[in-house]
């Protein structure tokens, strides 16, 4: 199968070719174009971040055609997809359409069958990807049961997968998510956005048991999460220390121990999460699972433990958002007798919850 994926979720605008035959990954190209004009804002806006996808996603898919075909003609790649993919939800629901529509009218134009993915999902299954762009996916046989620890921008959830296409949502954030942590702490130490790769290249400098900083919930059985607490902890420690914040290892220590609180409620959860339901798996998504303390931590409390549990990470070009992952959320999502979606009532669902 050879699919054309398409991401517009948020601020990155991301195209894909993917070409799976008999479980292996034959050829793989991907593009993303992150727009740097939100840098100027603060934070990603909507309307603004809409336009920009509408402006990028013709070169972009142009520049793929002339990498996948020899050719920068649309038509020579219409000609070679068997399946469009594209983000439906959840997401920021003016950039979605945008990427949705592009699909919906490839779909209509070159006669191909259209998936719209859940974005979450899509993440997920970055997990799978061959780090090199080619080679076989992983089968499901001793992989499922699956514990997924979700953390970006907007989403922190654990999932448990029963195998591809089925999920259980077990807990999620009850406010904030542990990437908008990271970006609000940025703000507050003056290091701009996305704050998150920010704060992790800045903790590489500081102490991260400097300072005490709060793990909200950290010791509740349940699997929810929350940051707000952390958040509010962390303003009001730096209102109190003005004078240090021309400080640069201050600042550091500061973001290093903010980042080892926010790691430590992520693994503690993911690990108590993943000895109750007695997972095969624990896998790692979504654009925070960039972050190296988290990956480093994650997996080696993961291989430490009595349970001989598989961990599974996302090969770092797939952590943010991008069409590969979307392509391949399509492929585990569509079944070969499917005829898929119909592109002439497809919404955009900017509120898809997974696994509810």
């Amino acid at each position: 199968m050879r699919i054309l994926g398409i991401e517009t979720s948020c601020d990155e605008s991301s195209v894909a070719y993917l070409d799976i035959r008999s479980g292996q990954v034959r050829r793989s190209v991907h593009l993303v174009s992150t727009q740097e004009i939100h840098r100027k804002y603060g934070g990603v806006v909507p309307e603004v971040a809409a336009r920009e996808h509408a402006v990028t996603l013709p070169p972009l898919l142009f520049e793929l055609a002339e990498r996948v075909t020899g050719e920068a003609d649309g038509r020579q790649l219409g000609r070679l997809v068997d399946l469009i993919a594209a983000t439906r939800g959840p997401g920021l629901v003016t950039s979605l359409r945008v990427g949705l529509d592009t699909a919906r009218t490839l779909a209509a134009a070159w006669g191909k069958r259209i998936v719209g993915v859940n974005h979450i999902e899509a993440h997920v299954c970055s997990g799978f990807l061959p780090a090199s762009g080619e080679g076989p996916l992983p089968r499901g046989r001793g992989l499922f049961p699956a514990l997924v620890l979700v953390v970006s921008g907007g989403h922190t959830e654990l999932l448990l997968m029963s195998g591809h296409r089925r999920f259980r949502l077990l807990g999620a954030t009850k406010d904030d998510a542990a990437g908008e942590a990271f970006d609000k702490t940025a703000k507050l130490m003056g290091l701009g956005y996305p704050g998150g790769p920010a704060i992790s290249a800045l903790a590489r400098k500081g102490n991260p048991r400097t300072f005490e900083f709060p793990r909200p919930l950290i010791h509740r059985s349940d699997h929810d999460f929350s940051f707000s607490g952390l958040k509010t902890a962390v303003r009001y420690f730096l209102r109190d220390r003005q004078e240090n914040l021309d400080d640069e290892r201050f600042l550091a220590d500061v973001a290093a121990s903010v980042e080892q609180a926010i790691v430590d409620v992520l693994v503690t959860k993911t690990l108590r999460a993943a000895r109750a339901e007695r997972v095969r798996t624990v896998m790692l998504a979504g654009g925070v699972a960039a972050n190296r303390k988290l990956r480093q931590e994650l997996k080696e409390q993961v291989a430490a433990g009595p349970l001989k549990m598989r961990y599974v990470e996302p090969p770092l070009d797939y952590c943010t958002d991008n069409a590969m992952m979307v392509a391949l959320a399509a492929y585990y999502r569509l079944r070969p007798w499917s005829r898929g979606d119909s592109w002439v009532g497809m919404e955009a669902d900017p509120s898809w919850e997974l696994g509810r």
